[in-house]
């Protein structure tokens, strides 16, 4: 007998469908696109999921409607820690993901937020055509994973109190960091950690149990965490901290689809990094809008600031990473050699 359950696995495990036509029967996939962030449309709300609504209707333009893609924001498909698993063993199709959140799975993935290393938009982008974006792109291959559009989004600090700018700034409160190297940077500077994915954050610090919280300018937005802070630091201008957030696709299911299919998720992927950068970009300048409308106190870092946050990172989380794998090392080596 057929339960709910086995219905709902079976559908996530099928990700292509066969659209009937008139008379005859045409391969037509549609796709399943999952990720954390708050839903809008495709012309409002987070960039994140207007980027996936975006790739959505061009693939579905430039393939005469045979390849479509559904949106489900918010986790409501698949909760945020599980995405980057469930698109390894192909029940999930597409995911746009912080990359470090894989990093209990793979400690690799931890490169994508790296305090310190990435200092510039231009710097992250960079990677992709770098022997480090090969070095990148072959590893998660063969762990099953696909990079389809390269995304970086720098972050800043809102706290329930005093400003966090500083190393020392942080020491004694309770700060989410994003990543386990960015905890131990929190940690070397005095600081107890949290591990939480960002959509979580809002709840944590409402409740006192995470005294601030370190994330992208987006999620600083999406998730209102002006309502519960009543400092913000600005990662505008300069930062220690930047994400890779890819949008991220099952080899698995990406190798079952035809050519044609492929090549359009390919170059649509490829056409939609410079949209990720703005949307990055402006929301680093809204988000400090957001928070003195909200009566916060607004903080900018300066490259003095950043650099004495880099000085702990590499003694500490940076060192740490390299000691995790050949590849590991590998990763952080070819990294350091992209200029900012």
């Amino acid at each position: 007998m057929l339960t709910r359950r086995h219905i709902l696995a079976s559908a996530l495990a099928a990700p292509a469908i066969l659209r009937l036509g008139t008379g005859t029967a045409h391969a037509a996939t549609t796709l399943k696109i999952s990720h954390q962030f708050p839903g809008g449309t495709i012309d409002k709300g987070d960039f994140r999921d207007r980027l996936t609504r975006v790739f959505a209707a061009e693939i579905a333009k430039r393939s005469g409607g045979d390849l479509t893609a559904d949106i489900y924001p918010g986790s409501s498909l698949i909760k945020t820690n599980a995405q980057f698993s469930a698109m390894r063993k192909g029940a999930l199709d597409i995911s746009l993901y912080p990359m470090p959140y894989a990093g209990g799975e793979l400690p690799e993935t931890n490169i994508g937020l790296m305090p310190g290393l990435v200092s510039t938009y231009d710097q992250g982008l960079k990677w992709k055509n770098q022997p480090i974006g090969k070095a990148l792109t072959d590893f998660l291959a063969d762990k099953g994973i696909m990079i389809i559009t390269w995304v970086w989004q720098a972050g800043g600090v809102a706290s329930r109190s005093k400003p966090i700018v500083a190393p020392e700034d942080a020491k004694g409160l309770k700060v989410r960091g994003g990543s386990r190297e960015m905890d131990m940077v929190l940690q070397s500077a005095g600081a107890a950690v949290l591990s939480v994915p960002s959509n979580e954050l809002y709840a944590a610090m409402q409740t006192g149990a995470c005294d601030a919280g370190i994330t992208s300018s987006t999620s600083l937005i999406s998730f209102r965490l002006e309502e519960v802070a009543k400092s913000l630091t600005s990662g505008a201008g300069a930062s220690y901290w930047f994400m890779f957030e890819p949008l991220l696709m099952s080899k698995a299911i990406f190798d079952k689809l035809p050519k044609n299919q492929q090549d359009v998720i390919i170059a649509v992927g490829n056409e939609m990094e410079a949209f990720g950068k703005k949307g990055a970009q402006d929301d680093d300048i809204e988000v400090a809008k957001v928070y003195e409308k909200a009566g916060a106190k607004v903080s900018p870092l300066d490259q003095a600031t950043v650099n004495k946050w880099r000085d702990i990172a590499r003694d500490t989380a940076w060192k740490d990473y390299t000691g995790k794998s050949a590849a590991a090392a590998n990763l952080l080596k070819l990294a350091t050699d992209v200029s900012a």
